[in-house]
C-alpha cells in the first residue's frame, strides 16, 4: 500500500502536539470494579481511561501546566485526528489522518454557522442557496480529497516514535464536517493487540510491535449532514464492540477480539426521530 509523503506545510498538516500525555501517563486507576490490568497507573486503555470514567486520581497530577511547563517532552504528529492517545505498558497509541492536500479546518465557537446564514440572507441569498453554500463551506466529501489513516506508536518515557502504520489509504469512504476529523474514534487496547475502529470502514487489530492480526470491513452508512464518525470501540471480556447510529439502520455490535469475526448484531430501530449519534458504549 503506497504511503504519502508527509506534509511539512501547516496548512496540508494539522500538527497535534502530544502535550497531554504526561497527565494520562499519571492517570490512575478510577473504580474498584475494573479488570485488574487496568488498575496499573501507567495503563490509560481505551476512551475516557479505566471503566470510562474522565476522572484520574492520581495525587501527583500538575495542577497548571503549559507547552513548557511541568512537560517532559512533546511530540508532533502529522495529519489531523480527534481521537484521544491510549497507553499501556510505556507505549502510547494515537491515530490521526494524514493528506497532501489542504484539509479544511476547524473553526472556534459554534455560532459561526449561523452567522452565516445570516450574513447571507442579508445579502438576499434565498435559503436554499445559503444552506448549499454553508454545506459547501464545511463539508469535506469523498471526491475531494485523499487521506491515510494512521496508526502510531510512541515511546512513553521519551516520546519517540517507535513506529507507525497505514491503516487506509485513498478517498475516505465518507464525508465529514470540518469540526470534526476524519480519525476522531479512540482506539482501545488489552495489552495484546490495540485495536482501531474508522466507522466508515471496519474494525482492525495489531499487536504492540505494529504487525496486523486482523480486519474487518463494514458497511458504510449515511450520517445525517455528512457529519462524520466518532464513536469508539469498547472491550468487554473477548469481545470487541462498536456501536453504529446512522441515518440508514444504527446497531451495537460484538466482534471476536482474536479473529474479528462478528458474534452478535442488534439493530436499534428509533423511529422518525434523528437516528445519527456519536456516543460509546
Amino acid at each position: 500500500m503506497p504511503r504519502l509523503s508527509k506534509p511539512e506545510k501547516d496548512n496540508l498538516s494539522l500538527k497535534l502536539t502530544v502535550v497531554t500525555l504526561l497527565l494520562v501517563l499519571a492517570a490512575g486507576c478510577v473504580a474498584a470494579e475494573v479488570v485488574d490490568k487496568e488498575k496499573s497507573t501507567d495503563n490509560w486503555p481505551r476512551f475516557l481511561g479505566p471503566n470510562s470514567l474522565p476522572v484520574a486520581d492520581n495525587p501527583k497530577l500538575p495542577e497548571r501546566w503549559s507547552t513548557t511547563n511541568n512537560v517532559e517532552w512533546v511530540t508532533e504528529v502529522s495529519g489531523v485526528g480527534w481521537s484521544s492517545p491510549i497507553v499501556w505498558g510505556g507505549k502510547i497509541f494515537l491515530t490521526s489522518a494524514v493528506s497532501d492536500q489542504p484539509m479544511k479546518q476547524p473553526s472556534l465557537g459554534t455560532d459561526f454557522s449561523n452567522e452565516y446564514l445570516a450574513e447571507m440572507r442579508e445579502e438576499g441569498i434565498s435559503s436554499e442557496e445559503a444552506n448549499n453554500r454553508l454545506y459547501e463551506r464545511d463539508r469535506e466529501m469523498p471526491h475531494e480529497i485523499v487521506i491515510e489513516l494512521m496508526l502510531y506508536c510512541f515511546d512513553l518515557e521519551s516520546g519517540a516514535r517507535l513506529w507507525e502504520r497505514s491503516v487506509y489509504h485513498g478517498n475516505p469512504p465518507g464525508g465529514r464536517h470540518r469540526k470534526n476529523s476524519f480519525a476522531s474514534e479512540t482506539p482501545v487496547t488489552d495489552g495484546e493487540y490495540v485495536y482501531v475502529y474508522f466507522g466508515h470502514l471496519g474494525l482492525y487489530a495489531f499487536d504492540f510491535d505494529g504487525n496486523p492480526v486482523w480486519a474487518t470491513p463494514l458497511k458504510l452508512y449515511q450520517k445525517v449532514r455528512d457529519f462524520g464518525t466518532g464513536t469508539s470501540p469498547v472491550l468487554h471480556g473477548d469481545r470487541v464492540i462498536v456501536l453504529n447510529d446512522n441515518e440508514e439502520q444504527g446497531f451495537i455490535a460484538a466482534f471476536d477480539k482474536r479473529t474479528g469475526k462478528e458474534l452478535w448484531r442488534t439493530l436499534r430501530n428509533v423511529g422518525d426521530r434523528r437516528k445519527t449519534g456519536w456516543a460509546t458504549p
